[in-house]
């Protein structure tokens, strides 16, 4: 393949995308939640080719990406009324939602399962390729398979360059983590994935609490126990026992480590170890504004950031166990399995 361009997402390279979904070829996006990587959702052979650049299994279930004045019946074999009272009020956005399949939508795309994951992403950009493409794209993120999710084009190329033709660049992704994901399939929501849209406001819309996932529920995409994760060991580590776990780590290492916080008894306890905002022999403490969503804004970045560093491994803060975490957790939860 001839080399992976990166051009901002003007009209003209909107179009110059629009040829290539058509010729059947993968193009990345962004997204309010994470850069995807797209593809013609009606073209099996093109849908082959995510999986090609992405070294991702093809039993996994991609997201079906549609614009706004979409019909979702083109892809479901049935809308319900939760579904309906969940897209009024969250898409364009964050959201996804597994419902039974129609049944021409290909295999490639469901891993040959009976339902669709169907999204109507939020970003302006994202939505002026569906509009120009006038179908719908097929896309998880736009990285290797497993490894941290891009939230920049510059972390695409990173991740795909050679592998993909092009890259449209929308700046930063807005929210951070993928969607949340709601199963509508069964009769009852269930949470299969928690994002940055709380299942608290899922609720509030639904007049229920989703269920947690059983031995039933659809295969998603971010379900697997280790997922966005960064080529070094990550570990995650309470505030009150980062102190014992940093000097174990400097007698049983003997190498600079990265450090991830946004909690002041952290950020004290790394400090007070000799971390700093600076590389030294301790290695580096990278500083993140103690805000959940902006947490979940930063993290793949910062994740990336500690992922370069000369450090043999990376410790990162525990989220608290409320909640309004809950993706945040998950993400983390996955890195450092």
């Amino acid at each position: 393949m001839e080399s992976t361009r990166l051009l901002p997402a003007s009209d003209a390279n909107i179009g110059l995308a629009v040829e290539l979904l058509r010729r059947g070829e993968v193009v990345a996006f962004p997204t309010e939640t994470v850069y995807g990587l797209g593809a013609d959702a009606s073209n099996p052979e093109a849908v082959q080719k995510i999986f090609a650049a992405k070294g991702r299994p093809s039993d996994h279930p991609l997201i079906v990406h549609i614009a706004a004045d979409a019909d979702p019946l083109q892809w479901t074999a049935q809308w319900p009324e939760a579904a309906q009272r969940l897209a009024s009020v969250f898409w364009p956005g964050p959201l996804t939602l597994i419902l039974k399949r129609a049944a021409h939508v290909p295999d490639a795309v469901t891993g040959g399962q009976d339902t669709v994951g169907l999204r109507c992403p939020g970003h302006p950009d994202a939505q002026r390729l569906l509009s120009a493409f006038g179908g719908a794209l097929a896309a998880p993120s736009a990285n290797r398979f497993g490894r941290i999710s891009p939230t920049s084009a510059s972390h695409v190329l990173e991740e795909l360059s050679g592998r993909i033709p092009l890259i449209l660049d929308g700046g930063h992704c807005q929210v951070g983590i993928e969607s949340t994901i709601i199963d509508l399939s069964r009769g009852f929501p269930v949470l299969l994935r928690p994002g940055d849209l709380s299942i608290e406001a899922i609720a509030g819309v639904l007049g229920q609490m989703p269920a947690r996932p059983d031995a039933q529920a659809p295969r998603v995409s971010g379900a697997l126990e280790q997922h966005y994760a960064p080529g070094k060991p990550l570990q995650l580590v309470h505030a009150s026992a980062l102190q014992d776990v940093l000097s174990v780590v400097r007698i049983s290492q003997c190498s600079p480590v990265a450090v991830i916080g946004w909690s002041e008894p952290f950020l004290n306890a790394a400090r007070a170890c000799g971390f700093g905002a600076s590389l030294n022999e301790n290695g580096q403490l990278l500083v993140m504004a103690n805000d959940v969503h902006r947490i979940a804004h930063d993290l793949y970045a910062v994740l990336r950031q500690a992922d370069h560093l000369p450090v043999k491994s990376i410790f990162c803060e525990q989220p608290p166990g409320l909640a309004v975490w809950e993706g945040v957790q998950d993400r983390l939860k996955r890195a450092s399995a």
